[in-house]
């Protein structure tokens, strides 16, 4: 493995006999750390907006893992 920093970037090599799960776990890790570098949210605001977004999925979606009681017919 060869890591390399240049004015711009981060370069890793890895040798393609390593295994591409893997690879492909720390890509997407990276993807994160790049994305949230930055930022400056609060854990309790990110929080706040997991739950709301949880909440708005939920609703469009219970039907589909909760059947309606329906009255039988007579």
């Amino acid at each position: 493995m060869l890591i390399e920093r240049t004015s711009d970037e981060v370069i890793i090599r890895l040798p393609s006999y390593v295994d591409t799960e893997g690879v492909q776990r720390l890509v997407d890790y990276l993807s994160y750390k790049e994305a949230t570098a930055r930022s400056k949210a609060k854990q309790s605001d990110v929080d706040k907006l997991v739950k709301e977004i949880k909440k708005g999925w939920w609703d469009k979606n219970k039907s589909r893992f909760i059947k309606s009681e329906t009255k039988p017919k007579k």
